[in-house]
């Protein structure tokens, strides 16, 4: 019975710290840039917008060129968030793999 024991002590730690680490992942940005930082998107650690800047300059390109700069801006974010939120489920885990196991982004 004591190995059963152990296994639930350990569920119930790894329980913890994956709440733990879900509220470091709130506090998280990751921001995002395109055409030589002339747009630049953040997002925080749901994935959600907060802040986008659009250079003076590139305000005078074509509609599509803009476009195209903020849909890469916020992929290079979304990647970036990706990333640094991998690494904190890692560090809550100590690296376990949970097969199936995905996180919302």
């Amino acid at each position: 019975m004591t190995d059963f024991t152990k296994i639930l002590d350990k569920a119930k730690e790894l329980e913890s710290k994956m709440k733990e680490s879900q509220e470091k992942i709130k506090n998280i940005t990751a921001e995002g840039v395109s055409g030589a930082n002339s747009v630049k998107i953040k997002l925080n650690g749901n994935g959600e917008m907060i802040n986008i800047f659009i250079s003076p300059e590139i305000i005078k390109e074509d509609k599509t060129i803009i476009e195209d700069l903020i849909v890469a801006a916020h992929n290079n974010a979304k990647n970036l968030l990706k990333s640094k939120t991998s690494e904190e489920i890692s560090k809550a885990t100590g690296g376990l793999n949970i097969p199936g196991f995905k996180w919302p982004l």
